[in-house]
């Protein structure tokens, strides 16, 4: 079982929230606002400084003007919750955006499946140094092939979504609305050799967390809706947080989610109906930015997993000079030399930051509502800077920006141009 002092489901979380500051709107095709709520006292009475919320705002409509319709992120620091938002929801009804709505995550659902591995192996159910075929037999073509290989995308195995999204709209159409096994998935990886030889390199695949999502329903007996509601979502209350697959609809609120083509100045494809199917336990779960605010806190304090299983989780793995991966958790380092935990979410119309403080005590979730921009990505990095460092001088935040790799996240084709 998972250790003393973790969540149960009786356990609640959040605050109440009242509206403190508005900005008034910067343009009339799209609001902009900025708003702090709660205990304006905790901030000032921490030793981290205050978030740049002028200079999140402005990374927000800087999002805007390189073709993001929205842009928002929430901050929540003990007790505090600011928010900023600018661009629209919905391009049809113009809706303005909002920090209350839900989205599609991406590959942030990889943190998910790690924390049900993890609790797993809190259980002795499951250990992480075992070849994956242990545990479902000739699956995969090397025995090589462990556990945390696939938790640390070390395995080697092909990212089949490369070529599913090479024709970045051609190739979201024509799986909008299949169902795909997870065998399919797998099989659709196999066609190709290996990349590199188990453990040797990191190499994002989401193949790794198709079979992590295997793994799952195989030593549960359970779907991982089940899991993930069961292990995750109940116990910390998240009321915005689902797995739908395969349904194509977002319930309640939603921001909705728009691709980009890849012939310039091609209109945007609305993208928020889909089954995602293609990606599953690597990367179909919706959630809202008040959610991921509390998962990851709650991660990083112990409260979904033992204090060893954590520690496995943060064994990283390099991936370039500011950012490391541990098991299905992200590593970034700051331009002001903090360092923040969470994961990244691509999938089609929607970017997600969402990371939190080493002792959980301030998160971030950022989110627009495009994709295949890799202009847009790079901005919304930059609401890290804002949130965990406060003011800094434009040099020294200009220097935390990492290039993004081709293969940093979910359908990682469609974040190339």
């Amino acid at each position: 079982m998972v250790g003393t002092g973790m969540v149960g489901r009786g356990t609640a979380l959040g605050a109440v929230l009242l509206s403190l500051l508005a900005v008034p709107a910067q343009a009339a095709s799209a609001t902009t606002t900025a708003s702090a709520a709660g205990n304006t006292h905790s901030a000032a009475a921490g030793k981290s400084p205050a978030p740049d919320l002028a200079g999140l705002q402005a990374v927000l409509r800087e999002a805007l003007a390189k073709g993001a319709p929205g842009a928002m992120a929430r901050i929540e620091d003990q007790g505090t919750v600011y928010r900023a938002t600018a661009g629209v929801a919905d391009r049809a009804t113009g809706r303005a955006i909002s920090t209350e709505d839900r989205f599609r995550v991406g590959s942030v659902t990889k943190s998910f499946s790690s924390v049900v591995l993890l609790q797993l192996v809190d259980e002795g159910r499951l250990d992480l140094d075992t070849s994956v075929n242990t545990y479902l037999p000739g699956l995969l073509p090397d025995d090589r092939i462990t556990v945390r290989h696939l938790l640390s995308h070390r395995s080697g195995l092909y990212d089949y979504t490369n070529d599913m999204f090479d024709k970045t709209v051609p190739g979201f159409e024509s799986v909008r609305n299949k169902v795909f096994t997870y065998q399919e998935l797998v099989d659709l990886s196999l066609a190709k050799p290996l990349g590199n030889e188990p453990g040797a390199a990191y190499a994002y695949s989401n193949t790794n967390f198709v079979v992590a999502g295997m793994l799952i329903e195989k030593l549960t007996g359970h779907t991982v809706h089940t899991e993930y509601r069961n292990r995750i979502i109940e116990p910390l209350k998240l009321r915005d947080t689902f797995y739908v697959h395969p349904d194509t609809a977002l319930p309640g609120r939603y921001t909705r989610g728009y691709l980009r083509p890849d012939e310039a100045g091609a209109p945007l494809v609305d993208s928020t109906r889909q089954t995602v199917s293609w990606a599953q336990s690597a990367g179909a779960m919706i959630s809202s930015a008040r959610d991921l605010d509390t998962f990851f806190p709650a991660l990083l304090r112990g409260r979904l997993i033992s204090a060893a299983q954590l520690a496995q989780m943060q064994q990283w793995t390099p991936v370039n000079s500011v950012q490391g991966y541990g098991l299905g958790l992200r590593r970034r380092d700051l331009s002001c030399g903090v360092s923040v935990y969470g994961h990244t979410g691509t999938v089609q119309g929607y970017y997600t930051y969402a990371f939190t403080s080493k002792d959980g005590r301030r998160s971030v979730t950022a989110v627009a509502n495009t994709s295949n921009n890799v202009d847009v990505l790079n901005t919304m990095a930059r609401t890290l800077d804002a949130a965990f460092c406060g003011k800094q001088p434009a040099a020294s935040t200009a220097r935390s920006a990492a290039p993004v790799d081709r293969y940093e996240d979910i359908a990682p084709g469609i974040a190339r141009h």
